[in-house]
């Protein structure tokens, strides 16, 4: 949804906003501190288990047709996700070329999956957005509508692979496969919740705590959720690609999904350690787990680190190219 704040807000309610808030700032710190904890003791366990020569020979034995065909998916991912900002390009009107805010988003976007999303995710649209001419509230509006496109998709594929039980919590994370169950089809409720208001709300735009928040036309939201699902899957095929030989995809695409909230919370740059930790908690049962983290590593160095290299050549071009820009389509 488009965010827009207003000439003049009334003046908050500052006791009513501390209730409302005061319990989780609190909280909040203990809940990811207890989960990077968790996090960090399988990494732990499972580093200290591991046959290191086993995941050496491993990366060896990789063909490089599997890794050309993971390259190549990588790159479609990366496509598929730098026309996440298109989406608010077109709720807000903006005059930006095209391919001007898919080079931005795809270099804001290598930067966050290796630096973390405060830096890659909000600095580097900023600094990029405001030199091409958008203000810091189209910026923010911008970059919204992408997280939202983005956690929509996870939501819909994370939700389906929750409810159909492909993912199996293994017994030391003490959660029961019938509450992960339920969780997925919460999720499933959200998304389609979403996508329902928007093709039917009669009010489309209301005032949040000072900001306009407008729901998308039913267009734009099928845009968001066939950008976003389809992006997800292509990851997961990423992976599945590098996996060995008796591990079924929709299991390796189940195992991301649990990976991705997981390194969000955790707040790691890079994810370094959840993503490993998590599909080995989770696929260890069915592959060796030298094999298996040669995968990883594998993973790692193909969606993460090759594009990086790319977006470094990419943001510096940017830098010297971009020069202030009308960005609102007076035209309409």
């Amino acid at each position: 949804m488009a965010a827009r704040r207003p000439a003049a807000s009334p003046p908050a309610e500052p006791q009513a906003d501390t209730a409302q808030r005061g319990w989780w700032p609190r909280l909040r710190p203990w809940l990811f501190g207890a989960f990077a904890l968790l996090v960090g003791t399988l990494l732990v366990r499972q580093a200290r288990d591991l046959d290191w020569h086993e995941v050496w020979t491993a990366v060896r034995r990789l063909q490089p047709s599997t890794l050309a065909m993971a390259a190549g998916l990588t790159v479609l991912s990366h496509l598929i996700y730098s026309q996440y900002d298109l989406v608010g390009r077109h709720q807000l009107g903006l005059a930006l070329p095209p391919r001007r805010m898919m080079t931005v988003t795809a270099v804001s976007y290598a930067f966050n999956l290796n630096l973390g999303s405060l830096i890659g995710g909000f600095a580097f649209r900023y600094r990029l957005y405001a030199r091409l001419g958008l203000s810091p509230a189209e910026v923010t509006q911008v970059l919204g509508l992408s997280m939202l496109t983005n956690w929509l998709g996870w939501a819909v594929v994370a939700g389906t692979c929750f409810l159909l039980g492909l993912v199996r919590p293994p017994p030391s994370w003490g959660v029961a496969p019938v509450a992960l169950q339920a969780l997925g089809g919460a999720l499933c409720v959200v998304a389609v919740a979403y996508l329902i208001a928007c093709i039917a709300a009669r009010k489309r735009t209301w005032q949040v705590r000072g900001h306009e928040l407008t729901l998308p036309r039913t267009r734009v939201a099928l845009i968001q959720f066939g950008l976003s699902i389809g992006n997800w899957m292509v990851i997961g095929a990423v992976l599945y690609t590098l996996m060995p030989a008796g591990v079924a995809y929709p299991v390796v695409l189940g195992a991301l999904m649990v990976s991705a909230i997981a390194g969000v919370i955790t707040h790691i740059p890079a994810g370094l350690g959840v993503i490993e930790a998590v599909c080995l908690a989770l696929l260890g049962g069915q592959v060796g787990h030298g094999t298996l983290l040669a995968s990883l590593l594998a993973y790692r160095a193909v969606y993460y680190l090759a594009p990086l290299a790319l977006a470094i050549a990419a943001y510096l071009r940017l830098e010297a190219v971009a020069t202030p820009a009308a960005a609102r389509d007076t035209s309409g």
